[in-house]
């Protein structure tokens, strides 16, 4: 808790760059939200499966959003800062300029997004290898990582990009670096998307390998050789050129960064949940699962020991919370799918047209029109013939393939509004199925899970959080605070400025509970449904890891059981 000479009246902002804005909130030393901001941010796609963006556009956003939730503020009382973002690769030259990551030379573009795709053949090359660091990423690396996107840069934009470079960042790391001048980069960051171990470094050996050993001639540091915890108090605090950017007092503490997932874990993970009879109260904390679900989503488990999951990353050494590891299965696309499906349908501009004469949002009227034609059943029994398969972008977990597509089956010939609601349906169970497949894979391997805790943009969503309660079996705890991201970013400027004695220090309240409805009715229909599902799984672990010791024997691969939680 904040510490006993802190004065009332102590402030700490939090900076969140997700996929398409900038976030910025005040937060006060109680944890609570008291001023919020947002910003919209560029980004190109120049080609299929190439997404790219700009530092010096997501600077200047950051910028204008702290300006605007420190308005009217004594900057006297604001304590520390703390930054979350995608981890995206940010490529700087050795002054620290932009330089190109495509072919059309524009340096302005020099972010590799986190889910671009181009290194397929990469890390197709790199999982080759089966080199031991692959398990810490469960098994195979994913084109979403940072190293592929390197081999990439090195292999197709040596003269223009690779050779020139100075410096290659995870987003998280480039704002502190911004805000402090300081290149160390957070454990957080290089544990989860670059490989390091928490516990031994940098293997010079995996570099060779799969030729990155430009990387190692130099002590690493052009990807970093100073790693610190999350919340660590970077130099001397905030320089006088970006407080003067940022409209911040000079010299504020700056906290080693999170990536955005794991600032909202964090945020929601150790939720008081005491007095309304959950599984998980009075249980170690290992028994939540967090679920962090925007444009896509992220699962946060944690253990005491590691646990190695068959297509699950991780696990990771005190990558979110100190002293635990953390495994993270993940759904490349969610939010972005469920809106691929609705504004794709003939019918979307009908449903905006309503949605806006009634003012409210598309999916507040997608989930009232369903509601309606669901009739006396309940609302899953809507899409009986009609299934998603999630997939459209890949599949980050269990399955490890980013190879994988979409599908839908069951389509009519139907285009009105009746039919794209039940589309939307089916699209948010396909989700909800993928979480539960996630779940079902982690507890296979040693997790044992009995609540989810979820935050992020989906968790404004009725539907979709119900949807995860009935095809989970599980409750759902939604934060009081539903900027949970930002809160835990402002947590980490909390804790470099000495308030807080960790990360950990401040537990958020929960503001409701979801439980599974009408299960005894739709739950058959759920595990009817799974083995669809499971099947890809038996395929992936039967291909991937070996069960006699030998190889990959550490990795020990347990087909998952499907038992009803009823």
């Amino acid at each position: 808790m904040p510490g006993r000479d802190q004065e009332l009246g102590s402030y700490y902002v939090g900076v969140d760059v997700g996929t398409g804005s900038v976030r910025a909130a005040l937060v006060d030393q109680r944890g609570i939200l008291l001023a919020f901001a947002d910003q919209p941010i560029n980004q190109w796609e120049p080609q299929f499966n190439h997404h790219e963006q700009s530092s010096e556009d997501i600077w200047v956003a950051c910028c204008i959003v702290t300006k605007k939730v420190v308005q009217g503020i004594d900057l006297n009382q604001i304590r520390g800062l703390g930054f979350d973002a995608t981890c995206s690769l940010v490529v700087l030259d050795k002054q620290f300029h932009p330089l190109p990551v495509n072919h059309e030379g524009d340096s302005h573009r020099n972010i590799i997004m986190w889910l671009d795709h181009r290194a397929v053949n990469q890390v197709h090359r790199i999982n080759e290898t089966k080199h031991s660091v692959l398990q810490y990423v469960g098994g195979v690396m994913s084109v979403e990582m940072q190293a592929p996107k390197l081999l990439w840069l090195k292999e197709n934009l040596r003269e223009t990009c690779w050779d020139k470079a100075g410096h290659f960042f995870d987003l998280p790391d480039f704002l502190s670096w911004k805000a402090t001048g300081v290149t160390a980069r957070s454990l957080c960051s290089l544990v989860c998307k670059w490989t390091y171990s928490a516990e031994k470094g940098w293997d010079d050996s995996f570099w060779k390998m799969v030729g990155l050993e430009d990387l190692v001639a130099d002590n690493y540091s052009k990807i970093g050789n100073q790693v610190l915890p999350p919340g660590t108090s970077l130099g001397n605090g905030l320089t006088p050129e970006a407080a003067k950017d940022l409209g911040l007092p000079a010299g504020i503490a700056v906290a080693a960064s999170l990536i955005d997932a794991h600032a909202g874990g964090l945020g929601v993970i150790g939720a008081d949940v005491r007095g309304h009879g959950l599984a998980c109260e009075g249980q170690p904390v290992t028994s939540r699962l967090a679920i962090i679900c925007g444009t896509s989503s992220c699962h946060m488990g944690i253990s005491k020991n590691p646990i190695f999951v068959p297509g699950v990353w991780g696990p990771y050494f005190s990558a979110m919370v100190p002293g635990f590891w953390l495994n993270e299965g993940g759904q490349s696309v969610t939010g972005k799918l469920i809106d691929h499906m609705v504004q794709g349908h003939a019918a979307f501009p009908e449903l905006q047209a309503k949605a806006t004469a009634r003012c409210q949002s598309i999916y507040a009227y997608l989930n009232s029109h369903l509601d309606l034609i669901k009739k006396t059943q309940p609302v899953g029994f809507l899409t009986v013939d009609l299934h998603v398969w999630p997939d459209f972008h890949g599949n980050r977990s269990p399955l490890a393939d980013l190879t994988l597509k979409g599908m839908v089956t069951g389509l009519k010939l139907s285009q009105d509004l009746d039919d794209l609601a039940i589309l939307y349906l089916a699209t948010v169970q396909a989700i909800a199925f993928g979480t539960r497949l996630i779940i079902e894979a982690m507890e296979s391997a040693g997790h044992s899970i009995s609540t989810l805790f979820l935050c992020g943009g989906l968790g404004k969503n009725p539907l979709f959080v119900q949807m995860h309660a009935d095809i989970t079996g599980m409750p759902v705890v939604l934060s009081q605070e539903v900027e949970s991201v930002l809160v835990g970013a402002a947590i980490l400027g909390a804790c470099a400025s000495g308030d807080f004695a960790s990360v950990q220090d401040k537990l958020s309240a929960l503001t409701a509970v979801i439980y599974p409805q009408g299960c005894t009715i739709f739950c058959p229909i759920v595990d009817q449904r799974s083995p669809t599902f499971l099947a890809p799984r038996t395929a992936f672990v039967e291909e991937n890891f070996s069960t006699d010791g030998g190889g990959w024997g550490m990795v020990q691969a347990v087909i998952p059981a499907m038992e009803s939680r009823r």
